[in-house]
């Protein structure tokens, strides 16, 4: 297996390839196996279904995070001829791998900021799917970006579609970006209701596939929190320019205003893998067989403002992002733990803005972070929430 023997295919790297981003863009790799070649492949836990990718894909690489899982997915692949690595450190030193074309970066949280920092600097194009990195150390990984000439493709069907629609507008300013949000499965639900939700209720998103935790971060609004932190980084924007509008239909991805007044918008079916393969393939559009809309039945776009009283975590989210410092790390970091305990049923829905609001309220606010302050920021937050979770999973 000699992988950049072929330069015509770009050689890709997929860091959580059995989550629900992975495993799509490793739907877009077989559909085109002329432009694209999967280099390496990395999971967490889940060892069998990353046997079986890499049997599949035969890259030349495979990591699996969790160390205790690595004497099973070396034995399973004794017969095969692909290097395999154990632990986060070995994930980092792979995405530096000279064949590496592109590093899409599909891990859930936290986790997913090293590794990227390692692929920056590597200089390699990064197909952003792992909202945190840019929500903990957004100005780190701009500078970084910067520096070493490493294109940020973005994942998110929300910043694909603000990509796609700036493009062939260098020049022309932004007045604003228009998100859109479904609202979750709890859009319509009071607050009595969101009293007593389940994570099996929380767990049922109207229009998207996508893992445990962003699929409550999408019920809680949290989700669309991180995406408005994420856009001003991406797209250079002041908090004010960024609005969050409810679209239940989920068919309008998101928009730009101009300074015209002029609205562009970026139109598609629910379905991630349309925003995986353009940052794969741009500046190109390559064919697809994904759905297509049908007006005949998609005749109503509805559109509403979302509510900060309910749904409390996208104003805690955007005080976060006027605060700015290590105060969006913080946010994350606290979240992540309260969503952990809430589909352990150890906290309940309303429960996790709480939480969320007082660990703000107690961790050390640092102005201008470093790395290093934001592990420190981390490791301080996720302590303090866990704190006021009774029965807080270990």
């Amino acid at each position: 297996m000699n992988k950049d023997k072929d330069s015509k295919r770009k050689q890709i790297a997929i860091l959580g390839s059995t989550g629900s981003i992975g495993t799509q863009a490793l739907q877009v790799i077989e559909e085109h196996p002329d432009l694209y070649e999967v280099y390496a492949l990395t999971a967490n836990n889940r060892v069998e279904q990353l046997i079986a990718q890499v049997r599949k894909f035969q890259p030349e690489v495979v990591v699996i995070a969790n160390e205790d899982k690595y004497g099973q997915l070396k034995e399973a692949l004794a017969d095969l001829p692909v290097k395999v690595y154990a632990g986060t450190e070995a994930i980092c030193q792979m995405v530096e791998s000279g064949p590496i074309d592109i590093v899409l970066t599909a891990m859930v949280g936290y986790a997913g900021l090293k590794p990227t920092i390692h692929a920056i600097r590597a200089r390699k194009a990064i197909a952003l799917a792992n909202k945190e990195t840019l929500v903990v150390a957004g100005e780190l990984i701009n500078q970084l970006a910067q520096q070493y000439h490493s294109p940020i493709l973005p994942v998110d069907s929300e910043h694909s579609a603000v990509f796609q629609c700036l493009t062939g507008e260098i020049g022309n300013p932004i007045e604003k970006i228009i998100l859109t949000a479904s609202g979750g499965p709890f859009r319509t639900c009071s607050m009595e209701q969101l009293k007593t939700v389940t994570k099996v209720q929380a767990l049922k998103h109207p229009n998207w596939d996508m893992g445990a935790k962003v699929t409550i971060d999408s019920a809680s609004l949290m989700n669309k929190g991180f995406e408005m932190i994420e856009a001003k980084w991406l797209f250079g924007v002041a908090p004010q320019q960024i609005e969050v509008v409810v679209h239940p239909q989920s068919v309008i991805h998101s928009m730009v205003q101009f300074e015209d007044g002029s609205i562009k918008a970026q139109l598609g079916m629910p379905d991630m893998r349309l925003p995986i393969q353009y940052a794969f393939s741009y500046p190109d559009r390559v064919r697809s067989s994904f759905d297509r809309i049908d007006f005949a039945t998609c005749s109503n776009l509805t559109f509403e403002q979302p509510d900060t009283t309910r749904f409390r975590n996208l104003a805690l989210a955007y005080e976060a992002m006027n605060r700015g410092g290590n105060m969006p790390c913080i946010v994350n970091a606290a979240n992540e733990v309260v969503v952990a305990s809430f589909l352990k049923d150890g906290i309940s829905f309303l429960g996790m803005s709480d939480v969320i609001e007082k660990t703000m309220e107690r961790a050390t606010f640092v102005a201008a972070p470093t790395y290093d302050d934001y592990v420190a920021s981390d490791a301080e937050a996720r302590k303090i929430a866990a704190s006021f979770v009774p029965s807080f999973p270990a």
